[in-house]
């Protein structure tokens, strides 16, 4: 597929004509992106955005993660338009309905039975810290104890359960949240090093004078996403793993951003070779963006009264349909070679910026890569980087403790011209920046 034409001149933030007084008039102050990429999108297609004043970005941003699959993808975009057209049922709270059917059936056929996984499944509201409430609340009602274990840098979400496990200070202050019941562990690696948590845990949990209890669950990102794009290695998972089992704690992992194929396999815990009691999975179940939540957990955890936990949304039709469609695109061989292409090639470029910018540390798996500018410049640097990016034609996110970190998120099944065109356009930001 041919390229369009790059823009004449690069974008500069603040030169246009766009109107966005009604944004600023009426939008709340706590909006984020759009101040970022200051133009008003209005189109997309795979791996591409479209402005209203023309221009094409080359999307390496992805929603957070929620658009593995890229903007309107065709094979899905079509099963929802074939729905659509036949009035299918919008709205079905946790009544059954075909659609539910359907879903249900492709998750146990193509992700769960051919894993080993036998799981239930339970429908949250539509967004990933729904799922995550879920999990911590069914992990307190199964084992009958409070405390939950989480890590420093940690994100799982902003509503207040979710929002007390997530590391944040700057979040938790925002939301009224106090330490309550989680004990934070360092994670395996951060900022300031790596670090023995799985000792620390072991301690925590032997020692009848630590003043921690026993939790009722650890919860944790297989690679955190937010926290700068830290994967956890495959031996300190297992660690993990072995160490909750030994003393009768659950095992929540947190799949919502590295799920989906993120990583290069549906499921980032599987590069472990673990399995957890609890898996929590959003953003890009949805397929093309739809909001789908679910809460995943071993049979002998389904310990809910019926309507313990409800939500209006758990029950998005469309988002069964539209998700549905994104999961049996796992069992096409051109989709898992064409996803293990893209990988590799991202992976080729992380060891290019190992040799021309040996500054710049770099951490990733699959198809999520950061390059971590804390010691090359710092969110400074970072944000120059961004900045010229967008004006180039690519979209990028910032994260990390102090967005230092660029974290590079292309759609997993963006064709090869496009990745290597954004590739090409980081590779001169961070020359200029």
């Amino acid at each position: 597929m041919t390229l369009a034409a790059d823009p004449v001149a690069p974008v500069t933030p603040g030169a246009s004509a766009i109107d966005f007084t009604v944004f600023e008039d009426l939008e709340s102050e706590v909006r984020t992106y759009c101040r970022k990429f200051p133009v008003v999108f209005h189109r997309a297609v795979g791996a591409d955005l479209f402005s209203e004043d023309g221009r094409r970005y080359i999307d390496f941003f992805c929603g957070a993660g929620s658009l593995n699959y890229g903007h309107n993808n065709a094979t899905i975009k079509a099963k929802v338009q074939e729905y659509l057209a036949a009035d299918g049922i919008m709205h079905g709270l946790d009544m059954h309905t075909a659609a539910k059917r359907e879903f249900l059936r492709t998750v146990n056929d193509v992700v769960l039975r051919p894993r080993g996984l036998d799981y239930k499944i339970q429908f949250c509201g539509p967004t990933g810290t729904d799922a995550v409430e879920a999990a911590l609340k069914v992990a307190r009602k199964a084992t009958g104890r409070r405390g939950i274990f989480a890590f420093t840098g940690a994100y799982h979400g902003m509503s207040r359960g979710s929002l007390a496990a997530t590391g944040s200070l700057r979040a938790r202050r925002a939301g009224g949240v106090g330490p309550g019941e989680v004990t934070f562990i360092p994670f395996e690696d951060g900022p300031a090093g790596a670090f023995d948590s799985i000792g620390l845990i072991e301690r925590y949990l032997n020692d009848p004078s630590s003043g921690v209890e026993k939790p009722a669950a650890v919860i944790v990102e297989p690679m955190q996403m937010e926290g700068g794009v830290y994967p956890a290695s495959r031996e300190w998972l297992r660690a993990l793993r072995e160490v909750t089992e030994k003393h009768g704690v659950l095992l929540i992992v947190d799949e919502i951003q590295s799920g989906c194929g993120r990583t290069g396999r549906f499921f980032c815990f599987e590069h472990a070779g673990i399995v957890p009691d609890v898996v929590t999975l959003s953003k890009s179940l949805g397929g093309i963006g739809l909001p789908v939540s679910l809460t995943l957990f071993k049979r002998g955890l389904d310990v809910w009264e019926p309507g313990e936990h409800t939500g209006t949304f758990r029950g998005n039709q469309l988002g069964f349909v539209a998700a549905t469609a994104a999961i049996e695109l796992w069992q096409s061989t051109k989709f898992r070679t064409d996803l293990a292409v893209a990988s590799r090639r991202l992976e080729r470029f992380r060891t290019e910026l190992a040799q021309t910018h040996p500054e710049i540390v770099t951490r990733g798996r699959g198809m999520a890569l950061g390059l971590d500018l804390g010691a090359a410049g710092g969110a400074e640097r970072a944000d120059r980087v961004q900045r010229y990016a967008f004006e180039h034609g690519l979209i990028v996110e910032l994260c990390g403790r102090d967005d230092e970190v660029i974290k590079l998120l292309p759609p997993v099944n963006i064709d090869i011209a496009r990745l290597d065109r954004g590739v090409d356009i980081l590779r001169a930001a961070l020359w200029s920046a």
